[in-house]
C-alpha cells in the first residue's frame, strides 16, 4: 500500500544520479506514484522508460503521458515536442530501484531482508528460511520462484525476482501488516539488471555456483560476477551476515568485505554449521546439526542428501537473527514440501513417481541421485530441455541423465521459439554418448505416459524439468500443463486410484 506522505519529484530523485542538473521548477512536482509500466500509470505518476526485455519502454511515453504522468525518466533524450519534465539517467534500472526505495520510505530499514542467489536450492531454501523465521513468531513475506507469500496470503509469482518498484511495495505492504523478515530470491538476471540495486539486505546466501543461463551471462566468469553483487554491492554496504556453502568453491569470491561470516557444508573442517549422522530415505531426512561444539537432532520431510544443504544454509540465516537452535530445528521439520520440488505423486502405483524443478545438469544428476538412493528397482528419467536458452547446458543434461538412469525418456520442456527436435538433437549429442536405453517423444503428455507405463513395482519415475510450471511454452502459443496433474491422469488411467 502506497504511504500517503506527499512527495516532490526532487525528494524521490534524491540520491539518483541523474545526467544532467533538473530545473527547480521540475523538482517541486507533485509525485503520487511510479511505474515503469506505462498502463499503471495515473495522475502525477513519473513513468519510467528503460529498455526492457521485448519491447522499449520509451515507446510507451506518449501513452504515459495521456494517463497522466507528470514526468518521464529514461537513459536517452526526450523526443522532439514532448512536454512535461523528461529526466535523463545513466541507468534505468538504477534509477528506478533508488526512487522506489525514497518512496516507499526505506522500507529495507523496517524490514529485514535475506537474499538468496545461487544456481540451484534457491526455492527450496528460500522456503526453508522462512518456515524457521515463522517458527519463531516473526510475521514473514517471501519472494520467489513458485509464489509470493505476504503475511500468510500467497500471491502469484511474476518473476523468481521482480522489478525494484514491485520489491520495495511489497516490502512496505508487509511492514504494514506488522511483517518484520523478507526472504527473497535473488537470481542472477535481477542481480545485473539492478533489480536489487541499493537494497540493504541483512543476510545474504549463497548456494552453489553450476553451469546455466549462459544465453543472458555468456561466460561462467559474467555469471559469477552477477551472483557476487549480492555479497559486494556497488551502491549498498555489504549485508551484515554472508552464509557462505564450503563445499563449493565459487564461495570464495562471494566473500564480502566486511560483515560476518557463516560456512556451512558437510566437511565438519572447513564449515562452521555441518550435519552429523546423516540418515535419509522416502520419508525425509534427519541428522545431527553441529554448531560450536553443540548438536540439535533435525528431522525435515525434504528428500535427499542434496537437502542437507539447503537446510543447513536455511540454519545459517536462522542464526543471523540470533535464533536459538532447537527454534532452528523445529522450523525446518515444520516445512513439510516444497510445490515442484520433489514431489510425490502418488496414486496408489507400486512404483515412486516425483516430480521435480532440475533444469541444470548439475542439478539433474543430484536428484536422479536422489532416486537411485529410493529406488528399488529401476530409475527411469523423463526430462527436456528449455528453448531460447544457454545451449551448451543441453548435451551436459543428456549425459547426466544417461549416466546416472536405466531408461531416459527425451521430451520437449518448454521449447518456445524454437524446433523441438531440434533442440531434442542437442540433448542427444551427451545422452548419446552411453548405451542407456532412451526414448525419444516431443509430445511431453505422450512423454508421460511413456515413462509410466515402462514402471514396474520397485521403479522411481522422475519428471523433470517443469517442477510447479502450470504451463508449457510454444512458439506462438501458451497452454495449460502440469506434470503432476498429468502423471495423475495417466496413472489413473492406468488403474490406478
Amino acid at each position: 500500500m502506497r504511504s500517503p506522505v506527499a512527495f516532490t519529484l526532487g525528494q524521490i530523485l534524491n540520491g539518483v544520479s541523474l545526467s544532467g542538473e533538473p530545473p527547480s521548477s521540475w523538482t517541486e512536482l507533485a509525485v503520487k506514484g511510479l511505474a515503469y509500466d506505462s498502463r499503471r500509470v495515473r495522475e502525477n505518476f513519473v513513468f519510467f522508460a528503460f529498455p526492457g526485455a521485448r519491447a522499449d519502454g520509451r515507446a510507451f511515453a506518449q501513452d504515459a503521458l495521456a494517463r497522466g504522468a507528470c514526468a518521464v525518466v529514461s537513459e536517452s533524450p526526450a523526443p522532439a515536442g514532448f512536454s512535461v519534465p523528461w529526466i535523463v539517467v545513466p541507468h534505468g534500472r538504477q534509477a528506478l530501484a533508488g526512487a522506489s526505495r525514497n518512496f516507499y520510505q526505506r522500507p529495507d530499514e523496517r524490514v529485514r531482508f535475506t537474499g538468496i542467489t545461487g544456481t540451484n536450492g534457491k526455492t527450496t531454501t528460500a522456503y526453508l528460511i522462512d518456515s524457521v523465521l515463522r517458527e519463531a513468531g516473526f510475521v514473514t513475506g517471501m519472494l520467489g520462484t513458485i509464489e509470493y507469500r505476504l503475511a500468510g496470503e500467497s500471491r502469484k509469482a511474476v518473476n523468481t525476482t521482480p522489478e525494484s518498484l514491485d520489491i520495495m511495495e511489497f516490502a512496505d505492504d508487509l511492514a504494514d501488516a506488522g511483517g518484520t523478515h523478507l526472504t527473497m530470491e535473488v537470481s542472477s538476471h535481477a542481480l545485473a539488471l539492478a533489480r536489487v540495486w541499493g537494497v540493504a539486505f541483512h543476510t545474504a546466501v549463497f548456494t552453489n555456483l553450476t553451469r546455466d543461463h549462459l544465453d543472458f551471462h555468456e561466460t561462467m566468469e559474467d555469471y559469477a560476477a552477477a551472483k557476487q553483487k549480492l555479497f559486494v554491492p556497488e551502491h549498498a554496504p555489504p549485508p551484515p551476515w554472508s552464509i557462505l556453502n564450503a563445499d563449493d568453491p565459487a564461495s570464495q569470491q562471494m566473500r564480502p568485505s566486511g560483515g560476518r561470516l557463516l560456512w556451512y557444508g558437510l566437511s565438519p573442517t572447513s564449515a562452521d554449521i555441518t550435519a552429523d549422522g546423516i540418515e535419509h530415505g522416502l520419508s525425509g531426512l534427519r541428522f545431527d546439526l553441529v554448531f560450536q561444539g553443540r548438536r540439535q537432532s533435525l528431522e525435515s520431510a525434504l528428500a535427499g542428501r542434496v537437502n542437507v544443504s539447503n537446510i543447513l544454509a536455511a540454519v545459517g540465516a536462522g542464526l543471523s537473527y540470533g535464533l536459538d537452535l532447537e527454534v532452528i530445528a523445529r522450523g525446518v521439520r515444520a516445512c513439510a514440501a516444497v510445490p515442484g520440488r520433489f514431489e510425490r505423486i502418488d496414486c496408489g502405483q507400486p512404483f515412486l513417481v516425483v516430480v521435480d524443478f532440475a533444469h541444470t545438469g548439475d542439478a539433474l544428476r543430484n536428484v536422479i541421485q536422489v532416486a537411485r538412493g529410493l529406488a528399488a528397482g529401476r530409475v527411469i528419467t523423463l526430462f527436456g530441455c528449455g528453448g531460447d536458452r544457454d545451449r551448451s547446458k543441453r548435451p551436459l543434461m543428456g549425459m547426466a541423465a544417461a549416466e546416472l538412469s536405466d531408461l531416459v525418456v527425451l521430451t520437449s520442456d518448454n521449447p518456445r521459439s524454437e524446433d523441438p527436435l531440434a533442440i531434442m538433437n542437442d540433448v542427444m549429442v551427451g545422452l548419446g554418448r552411453f548405451d542407456t536405453r532412451h526414448i525419444s517423444e516431443p509430445d511431453r503428455a505422450k512423454a508421460i505416459r511413456i515413462a509410466l507405463t515402462e514402471a514396474k513395482a520397485g521403479d522411481v519415475v522422475l519428471l523433470a524439468g517443469k517442477g510447479h510450471e502450470t504451463y508449457q511454452i510454444f512458439k506462438d502459443t501458451v497452454i495449460d500443463f502440469d506434470d503432476r496433474e498429468t502423471a495423475r491422469q495417466i496413472l489413473r488411467s492406468l488403474g490406478y486410484e
